[in-house]
């Protein structure tokens, strides 16, 4: 037997495993690196974050990224190259970690590797009944494995769809795990590019619902690069500076993505710029950018508002707030403001930061690939997620 996978399936019966746990989402900010001590698997898992590492996308190699990211005229050629290179590079921010937490390669068990999206096609969105859901993530594990001598899971989202998912929000399974309560409705919000929840409901009072809500930062992020050359809104500075404007918001709302039923997944591919920029021209507004900022604030805080009121009800939950959009600090008031039946509490009560979630999530994901089990969440297919790539 390969010695590599040997040492994967005997990892299965130890303690605790190693796992380094990595995340890239739509907003493209960089890499999230996460160093997981694991025990256990299924509802009995552990998991303790050791070290959490970000390395930020430089301006040059996000703008290779958005040449073929959501849209559906590419080079195709540069789509391959960038298969390689991501993984590659990826793999070179491992080591670069590992040697700054002085970890030899040879201590970590495994790789979770979240790969970069860059297209997400849910048959609601690309509307083609022929067809099947279909996403795609790029940064072959092959690279990051050769690259690191670890071997690597990768690719979680392709089994999701194989078994009748959309392939996404895969943050359902490790929730669930990690976050179940018997005493308390909680509701864990991650506001990346696209904001998404689980609804995980106290002992016996509703079930789980695992969905996408709509934009999270890609309007806002979008909107302050074009307009400030800035890589997003620094806690919200420039929305809390303008005002709404009321007939693009109730123009925004109307998009029919919002009246589909629970669960339902989308992406940059429906809410990106060019949808906002058609909606104030549909008007004939003569709007600033300040103000665009503002309305798009508002409108991702609507949005997450309207599913929230429509997955939960009126009952109190308590909501934990991840990604990205939780230091908008203007968006979080206004989804309090929108939210007065929800307590919000910081991610980190719950023992991992709101920046390292996701990565965390992907390593708990690839624990369940290693120790066997399949999770029932009564929400998601009843799968076992990612690839391995061994080093050799």
């Amino acid at each position: 037997m390969n010695k590599f996978l040997k040492r994967l399936t005997d990892s299965a019966a130890l303690e605790s495993r190693l796992v380094i746990g990595l995340m890239s989402g739509t907003s493209l900010d960089g890499l999230d690196i996460a160093l997981c001590r694991l025990k256990g698997c299924g509802f009995d898992t552990k998991v303790e974050l050791l070290q959490f590492e970000t390395y930020a996308y430089q301006d040059e190699f996000k703008d290779e990224i958005r040449s073929i990211f959501s849209k559906r005229q590419i080079d195709l050629e540069k789509l391959t190259l960038l298969n390689a290179e991501i993984g590659s590079i990826h793999a070179g921010w491992v080591l670069k970690a590992l040697k700054k937490w002085n970890i030899a390669s040879g201590e970590i068990d495994f790789i979770a590797s979240h790969g970069q999206t860059v297209y997400h096609a849910p048959q609601r969105l690309h509307g083609y009944t022929f067809y099947p859901n279909a996403t795609l993530q790029i940064g072959d594990a092959d690279h990051i494995a050769v690259k690191t001598g670890i071997t690597t899971i990768s690719d979680f989202r392709q089994k999701h769809v194989a078994a009748g998912g959309e392939g996404a929000p895969l943050a359902l399974y490790g929730d669930c795990i990690l976050f179940s309560s018997p005493a308390e409705n909680r509701v864990l919000l991650n506001i990346g590019g696209i904001s998404n929840l689980t609804f995980l409901p106290s002992a016996g009072s509703s079930k789980v619902v695992c969905s996408d809500l709509g934009p999270g930062n890609t309007l806002i992020d979008s909107l302050t690069k074009k307009y400030f050359d800035r890589a997003y809104d620094d806690e919200g500075r420039i929305a809390r500076s303008g005002e709404v404007s009321q007939s693009l918001l109730i123009e925004l709302l109307y998009q029919p993505f919002f009246t589909d039923s629970f669960p339902k997944t989308t992406g940059p591919e429906l809410f990106n710029i060019n949808f906002l920029e058609e909606a104030v021209n549909e008007l004939g507004l003569d709007i600033d950018a300040i103000d665009l900022i503002t309305t798009a604030t508002q409108f991702t805080a609507q949005a997450i508002a309207l599913g929230l009121k429509e997955i939960v009800g009126p009952v109190p939950f308590t909501l934990y707030v991840s990604g990205g959009g939780a230091h908008n600090k203007f968006l979080m008031e206004k989804l309090q403001e929108l939210l007065p039946q929800a307590e919000m509490r910081e991610m980190q009560s719950l023992g991992i930061s709101a920046d390292a979630k996701e990565s965390v999530l992907f390593a708990v994901l690839a624990n369940e690939t290693v120790c066997g089990s399949a999770i029932e969440t009564g929400a998601g297919p009843r799968v076992m997620m990612g690839k391995v790539s061994l080093p050799e």
